[in-house]
């Protein structure tokens, strides 16, 4: 038996061609016959049409539903966290050495500094002033919270946005 997508309830089959496949033991054994399976071109062409908007109608409220629910699980588990230039913050970035056990490894470097919030998830960071700069997303990144945080970045107000700068930017 092939199996049914969990989202949306039919097999991908009946999704692409509104149909279940024939498998194996119904070309050796036959499958029952279908009611007014003796009809017009155009009508097996409009009824086909007719199952295919069905299916796909119920199956985008399926998939509509199912996005929903993961999101809301989502929405619960994560945190947010909004950094500003200037923040201290810890690098996710695990290593393998060899010969040493995973378990006892660092996963974190660091503190890094925020340089720049480039979008809501995206940041760049930079470990020291001679240091070359990362962008990492946002789910790599846990605040520092230790009793020296670095205090070479300068956060300075940043200049009048013109025109011109904003072409540039972009």
């Amino acid at each position: 038996m092939v199996s049914q997508h969990e989202s949306t309830t039919y097999t991908p089959s009946m999704l692409t061609s509104g149909r279940e496949m024939k498998l194996p033991t119904d070309l050796i054994l036959g499958r029952p016959l279908e009611e007014n399976q003796e009809r017009s071109l155009p009508e097996f062409v409009e009824n086909l049409r007719e199952r295919m908007d069905q299916i796909h109608r119920f199956a985008r409220e399926k998939l509509k539903i199912h996005s929903d629910k993961m999101k809301q699980r989502l929405d619960t588990t994560s945190t947010e966290t909004a950094f500003k230039p200037g923040d201290a913050v810890w690098l996710y970035a695990p290593k393998r050495t060899k010969g040493k056990s995973p378990k006892l490894q660092s996963n974190w470097e660091g503190p890094y500094t925020i340089i720049r919030k480039i979008n809501d998830l995206v940041y760049r960071i930079q470990l020291s002033p001679r240091s070359k700069p990362k962008v990492v997303h946002l789910e790599r990144l846990a605040r520092y919270t230790g009793h020296n945080p670095p205090d070479w970045f300068v956060v300075e107000d940043p200049p009048p946005r013109t025109e011109d700068s904003v072409i540039r930017d972009e």
